[in-house]
């Protein structure tokens, strides 16, 4: 236990965690990957035990705990081989919810992050587009006002919890002229008319349903505006260094987990008339491999406390998840290969956990999109500025 982290009562909540996935999630795992669809009952335990609401305020049912809670919660669902499940659960609880708590006025908080909350909702993010992916200010979904609704049109696509969700914040052009300067978020019930979803059939994260979503004339109160008309692009940008950092601890909290199962098998699986955890050279792979783990997941934490602190860590948080989600391809890729024929099986853990990890680097904004990202910071010195809160 790091204690310039983690105190003692984070170590019993990481306790209680593990022995709550491994009685009501881990039995259900494999039939959730099969059939790609996480029943609705676990949702409701993850809100009766207040886990989607661990940072979020005590008048909505949150229980308003620091970041490290956060920390612990995405390190242990990462080590239940199913990140698709986690992906589900911290999509709503980190991307939906965020928008909803940020910028939600008194009324939305009321009706949809308390539901939330209690795991009663589910919510999804939707930002990018067929024709757009990592380009959001390239976005075609546009809103028109008319009276007392806007008129939704467009499509979104990648979305995790898509398909299942009870609502959707989405993000949509009200002033085209302006470019990313004229993009609002609104809260879109899934039941309003005109809302569509399809399944994408994916090649890892299976449990979760990734949509792509359609939206045709749908109707959208002008009261489930959130925030600011025209500064929704200032909102994605300022909660996108949470994603980030999210999916930074996500990689390396399933390449320690792979570390943890590789070694292990190395200490029992014989060869040559001895234990494979005595050949040099996969000692020292394993070995190289959990320093480059333990490196990046220090700096991840060193970043956790940064944005608990209020620092505004968009640098950071895309240096963390660049570096992340590649160690954690590498990583898994050779802890698969420790298990030789025995990693290529799907009775072990390595198959999906390799397929899982890829989109590490493509989700949450891909690695080449951070690499200019950086670079403007770096090379251009180019400084963002957090949005002004609402």
């Amino acid at each position: 236990m790091d204690k310039r982290y983690f105190s003692e009562e984070h170590e019993l909540f990481r306790e209680s965690l593990k022995s709550f996935l491994k009685k009501e999630v881990v039995p259900h795992v494999d039939k959730w990957e099969k059939d790609g669809v996480i029943e609705r009952f676990i949702w409701k335990k993850f809100g009766d035990m207040g886990y989607f609401g661990l940072t979020y305020p005590s008048q909505y049912g949150g229980l308003e705990l620091d970041l490290f809670y956060t920390v612990i919660f995405l390190e242990e669902l990462q080590k239940i081989n199913s990140v698709g499940f986690a992906a589900a659960m911290w999509a709503h609880m980190y991307l939906a919810m965020t928008h909803l708590n940020k910028e939600g006025d008194e009324r939305i908080k009321q009706e949809y992050l308390a539901s939330s909350i209690s795991g009663e909702k589910i919510g999804c993010l939707c930002i990018s587009e067929p024709f757009g992916g990592s380009d959001v200010s390239g976005m075609r979904t546009n809103a028109v006002k008319e009276g007392d609704y806007y008129i939704l049109n467009g499509s979104k696509t990648f979305i995790t919890n898509g398909v299942y969700s009870d609502y959707l914040v989405v993000a949509a052009k009200t002033s085209p002229e302006l470019g990313n300067k004229g993009i609002s978020m609104l809260l879109v019930d899934r039941e309003t008319l005109g809302v569509s979803a399809t399944k994408l059939d994916k090649l890892g994260w299976r449990a979760s349903d990734t949509g792509e979503i359609a939206f045709d004339n749908v109707k959208v109160p002008v009261a489930n505006l959130l925030g600011e008309e025209d500064k929704g692009f200032s909102y994605i940008m300022q909660h996108f260094s949470l994603e980030r950092l999210i999916m930074a601890i996500n990689a390396h909290a399933r390449a320690e987990y792979a570390l943890d199962y590789a070694i292990n098998y190395m200490s029992e699986r014989t060869a040559f008339g001895k234990k494979i955890n005595e050949f040099q050279a996969l000692r020292h792979k394993m070995v190289e491999r959990t320093a480059e783990m333990e490196m990046c997941k220090e700096y991840n934490y060193s970043v956790t406390y940064k944005l608990s602190r209020g620092e505004y860590v968009v640098k950071e948080a895309t240096m963390s998840k660049l570096l992340s989600t590649k160690m954690a391809d590498e990583v898994i890729y050779d802890c698969l290969q420790m298990l030789g024929g025995y990693g290529f099986m799907e009775e072990y853990p390595m198959a999906r956990l390799l397929r899982d990890s890829r989109c590490g680097p493509i989700g949450g904004g891909t690695s080449e999109i951070l690499k200019e990202i950086l670079s403007k910071i770096i090379i251009d010195k180019k400084t963002y500025k957090p949005a002004v809160e609402v």
